[in-house]
């Protein structure tokens, strides 16, 4: 799994935890939807930190607690 991959898992998990939609959440991020949109859809190459930081902030949690997780073991390297 590469970790634009496991990047989109864990924000649609979350989501999916918390009952918040893709627009929420972009609304409580201060993002665009289509910032969000791109990154579950894997069209978002790179996303920025800060951009991964409104997400955390958004959903309530930290950033440490968003790369906790076992989807963010063993992935594949993307160069």
């Amino acid at each position: 799994m590469t970790i634009r991959e496991a990047m989109a898992k864990k924000i649609l998990k979350i989501c999916k935890e918390k009952n918040i939609t893709i627009n929420k959440l972009a609304s409580i991020s201060l993002l665009t939807q289509s910032t969000i949109q791109n990154i579950i859809d894997g069209n978002s190459k790179n996303p920025k930190l800060l951009t991964v930081v409104r997400i955390c902030d958004g959903l309530g949690i930290t950033l440490e607690e968003f790369f906790s997780d076992e989807l963010f073991l063993n992935l594949d390297r993307e160069d």
